[in-house]
């Protein structure tokens, strides 16, 4: 019972919308998805799909990728991303999901021993762009979202937890943040993230620091191949 990630899929199978625009890497990406995540996951793994799942618009839009999804090995843990539009109320989004493909939104995925946590996250303080005025309120409010996610897993009894973001936890100087704080505060063993595309990828902090290892997963920046998180 292995656990992967593997986010920033961009699927568009009911409109399609070509990739390879943003490099020559993403030329049939999809392709290259299949292959090597059938051939890296096993069906009773767990892959976490941190965000950026699908460029639908709609939920009757991403059905398409959904079921695409569902096709490959394993289950699958859903986190919402920045173009999620089409993750509305996360009732409608886990009714709508074909078998295999589970959301998380402010509680927690048990998985043997393990809960699996998280949020979508956003921009850092300290992060090149970060507006007080617009930004600091989603910042809060997904600060928030992760705290009720990490909570139900302990109110549940576990110790043993993975933390799943969208967004860095931190901004590209690596420093501290809200959301380090808390991945510290309830003993996260391990957090995954995406969303990083351009060069700046190349200097997002990877590794272990107070307790907590960072693992970066966006498909581009790993080969488009899922990431090994641990092994049960």
């Amino acid at each position: 019972m292995a656990v992967y990630a593997l986010g920033d899929l961009h699927l568009s199978f009911a409109r399609p919308k070509p990739m390879y625009i943003f490099g020559p890497g993403w030329d049939n990406h999809p392709q290259k998805v299949r292959q090597n995540w059938n051939r890296t996951v096993s069906d009773g793994d767990l892959t976490i799909i941190p965000g950026d799942i699908s460029w639908a618009m709609k939920l009757e839009e991403a059905a398409a990728d959904l079921n695409w999804l569902a096709g490959l090995n394993g289950q699958k843990l859903l986190i919402r991303g920045n173009h999620d539009y089409w993750w509305t109320s996360i009732g409608k989004v886990r009714a709508a999901l074909p078998e295999g493909l589970h959301a998380l939104q402010n509680d927690h995925f048990p998985w043997g021993s393990l809960a699996i946590c998280g949020t979508r996250g956003w921009l850092c303080p300290g992060e090149e762009g970060f507006n007080s005025q617009h930004d600091e309120k989603i910042y809060r409010r997904e600060l928030l979202r992760l705290q009720m996610s990490l909570e139900s897993a302990r109110k549940a009894g576990f110790t043993e937890i993975v933390a799943a973001l969208h967004y860095p936890p931190y901004n590209r100087r690596g420093q501290s943040s809200g959301f380090t704080d808390l991945l510290e505060q309830y003993g996260v063993k391990i957090c995954v993230f995406g969303h990083i595309h351009d060069a700046g990828r190349e200097y997002i902090f990877q590794g272990r620091r107070n307790g907590v290892t960072y693992r970066f997963a966006a498909a581009d920046g790993v080969d488009f191949t899922p990431v090994l998180i641990l092994e049960e």
